[in-house]
């Protein structure tokens, strides 16, 4: 199934009362969301503040601040919030226990392996008894697409073949510069960050997955909320994603507003703004290949096994959302 980007109208949720019945209208609903302080969430839902997309939906977003994803599942757990954004392979496992968490798409962006300029790896087959930064855990979806690739194109167990460092993606990074590693695996806004810096991409993950035999355009993360959030809120919830859906078609065409939102980058000047631009829009496709996400699942979980997806060995249904 191939669902094509939204064209988005600014639309009210509520029909317009006739003039015999003008009364104050009622609040907007509000739906909390939380969200890190820095991060393209962020960004995104800045756009849509400045633009009054959201209050053109009818809907008023109030934004929780937190200092790192867990955190956010937490809150979502606890009733904090109302949405987060997360990836699907969390969303299938708490539904495989009995959790209502459902996901409606936000980005396909991945990250990539990063070399010196003159280093030696030039393939991921050159990572062969090399020192590995990764960022994150072993159980991070990008080492594990990247294990399944070394495996399908090189008969290579990366797992056993490197010398593994996991971290967080600033220490990997000072450690690469430093000359303690010799490349790293990291997620896509450190990426653009190193190759404005002058690094170079060995293999993005985004080809990767393609290498894998899956298409482009199926999504990481995405807007995570309760099916009974969404019963009970369906008009909202369907708003409150579309203005999402502009926000993001506003960073994809316009460079204007990229210059605007730049101070929240914390980029260093307009060559690393340029890249982290590049790199984001890449992560919006044309359209999202939800079907393919449940092949994309069946790969990583037989690399990851029950430590990643517990017990649904297979794609829980319900894990992506449907509006209708």
């Amino acid at each position: 199934m191939q669902i094509r980007r939204r064209t988005l109208l600014f639309t009210s949720l509520t029909a317009a009362l006739p003039l015999s019945a003008v009364r104050p209208a009622a609040a907007a609903p509000v739906i909390r969301v939380g969200t890190l302080r820095f991060g393209s969430v962020a960004w995104e839902l800045d756009v849509m503040r400045a633009h009054g997309l959201d209050a053109a939906a009818g809907v008023a977003v109030e934004t929780v601040e937190f200092a790192a994803s867990q955190a956010t599942q937490v809150a979502l757990q606890a009733g904090r919030v109302d949405m987060t954004v997360q990836d699907w392979l969390w969303v299938s496992r708490q539904r495989a226990s009995g959790a209502d968490w459902t996901l409606s798409p936000v980005s396909s962006a991945l990250g990539a392996v990063m070399a010196a300029p003159g280093s030696p790896v030039q393939t991921v087959a050159d990572l062969r008894g090399r020192r590995l930064g990764i960022a994150g855990s072993p159980l991070d979806k990008s080492w594990l697409l990247l294990r399944a690739y070394a495996q399908q194109k090189f008969d290579l167990d990366l797992d056993q073949a490197v010398i593994k460092s996991f971290g967080p993606p600033p220490l990997i990074g000072e450690q690469l510069a430093a000359g303690r590693l010799d490349a790293v695996l990291t997620y896509w806004p450190f990426a653009a960050r190193a190759e404005a810096a002058g690094l170079r991409r060995v293999l993005a993950m985004e080809d990767a997955v393609e290498a894998l035999g899956i298409p482009r355009g199926v999504p990481f993360v995405g807007w995570v909320f309760s099916d009974a959030f969404a019963a009970r809120h369906r008009a909202a919830v369907q708003a409150f994603i579309k203005a999402s859906d502009q926000a993001r078609a506003i960073l994809v065409a316009s460079d204007a507003e990229w210059e605007r939102i730049a101070p929240m980058t914390g980029t260093s000047g307009p060559g690393e703004l340029s890249q982290l631009r590049s790199w984001y829009r890449r992560g919006v496709p044309e359209h999202w290949d939800l079907e393919a996400t449940a092949r994309l699942y069946d790969v990583l979980a037989g690399i990851g096994g029950t430590a990643l997806v517990g017990p649904a060995t297979h794609l829980v249904p319900g894990t992506l959302w449907s509006p209708v």
